[in-house]
């Protein structure tokens, strides 16, 4: 045996009675043909000389590709490996089983192909040469798990130069669906988006389409908090990201902590990892709302925050009002190729928003603030919001 063999064995041994492991041993993707080839004509039409034919008409006529080719129903999964779930940085090859999971959840809950793919550098440039020159092969990007604040420059360049949707799941899908769920949530307190004050705990990636969404939703106010304190526009340590925020938020311009923009607030939203102390808790508004997101640990514990709160949700699976993107991102692919969108916009995601929200319903309480991420109506739902939306912004093909 050799000393790889023998190291595999090793490997698989150790590893043989997590559960984890044997669901992602040899990977969870494969790629399987559409048409058999049982013939020599079968063989002629699936490739040469048949082919020869279709490519032709293809390079006379680019548009057809949509049609017969995989190209325009095949999503890119993208990531460099930088800030992977609550891992952080671990790198490509680390990222990989979470990308493939990633292609599962298109292929399960919005009937999409997808690919993953994962690039060992974290330029920039280097980022957004690679995914333009493969673009040809996708219809859609899903850029996943790319560390702030390189993400928002990728993401806005890519857009600018693709004629393909292109979106970064870290924030817009998390940033859609904790919308939706804040949505249902004012109504169980019974109060409007416009009266509330939001406090944001974490300037990265989703703090900061959170607060962007949040602002277009009609919040009544908001103010983010990074590691040093509450952003205003005081500060000089503000990158251009946080620069812009400051400058729309914190209207007050309170200059302190996160745990005194608490006091008398509406809503705590944690994206950012850390704790909060129960006393910050305790002193929000009666029938506040805690959204605490951070995986694996919140930010501030489930029980305690209900002592004060009327409304808890986490990013956890065992607990009440689950803030998953898998609400989100499947279905917003889904409605965006349907519709031949060449991107998402802003209008898109306040209407996939809604359509998750509006899964929930009449049914909505306390606990069911957001529906179920294995709910099969809300991909559809969000689908059909998103290509409507689109086509109505006549920024279809």
């Amino acid at each position: 045996m050799s000393a790889q063999q023998q190291q595999h064995d090793g490997t698989a041994d150790r590893f043989a009675d997590d559960p984890a492991f044997a669901a992602h041993e040899g990977g969870k993707l494969v790629v399987r043909p559409t048409r058999a080839i049982e013939s020599t004509a079968d063989l002629a039409l699936t490739y040469t000389p048949g082919v020869a034919r279709v490519s032709s008409a293809i390079a006379a006529e680019p548009g057809l590709a949509e049609r017969y080719t995989w190209a325009s129903r095949v999503v890119a999964v993208v990531s460099d490996g930088t800030a992977v779930l609550g891992l952080g940085d671990i790198g490509p090859t680390a990222a990989l089983p979470v990308m493939e999971g990633k292609a599962c959840l298109f292929s399960e809950f919005a009937g999409l192909s997808s690919v993953p793919v994962v690039l060992s550098t974290t330029d920039v440039d280097a980022i957004v040469e690679t995914v333009a020159a493969i673009a040809p092969s996708f219809g859609g990007v899903n850029l996943e798990d790319i560390s702030a604040p390189r993400c928002f420059e990728i993401e806005e360049r890519l857009r600018e130069r693709l004629d393909i949707p292109v979106m970064h799941d870290d924030q817009h899908g998390t940033a859609i669906v904790v919308l939706a769920a804040l949505r249902n949530a004012a109504r169980v307190v019974g109060r409007e988006l416009g009266s509330l004050r939001v406090v944001v705990s974490g300037a990265g990636a989703a703090g900061v389409a959170c607060t962007k969404i949040l602002l277009e939703a009609g919040i009544g106010d908001i103010a983010v908090a990074d590691s040093r304190g509450v952003l205003h526009t005081g500060r000089d340590d503000l990158t251009p990201i946080k620069r812009w925020v400051a400058e729309h938020t914190n209207r007050a311009g309170y200059a302190g902590t996160m745990a005194g923009a608490l006091e008398g607030a509406d809503v705590y939203l944690g994206l950012s990892g850390g704790s909060v102390p129960e006393s910050a808790i305790a002193s929000m508004a009666a029938d506040c709302i805690v959204f605490s997101l951070a995986n694996p640990i919140p930010e501030v514990d489930p029980q305690m925050a209900a002592r004060y709160a009327a409304v808890v949700a986490t990013g956890r699976s065992g607990e009440p009002n689950q803030i998953n993107n898998v609400l989100a991102f499947p279905g917003v692919f889904r409605g965006v190729i349907d519709a031949g969108a060449t991107s998402i916009t802003e209008e898109m995601k306040l209407a996939a928003a809604t359509a998750i929200a509006d899964v929930v319903g009449d049914e909505v309480r306390a606990d069911y603030v957001v529906p179920s991420p294995l709910d099969r109506r809300v991909a559809e739902a969000v689908a059909a919001a998103v290509a409507s939306c689109a086509r109505e912004q006549g920024v279809t093909r």
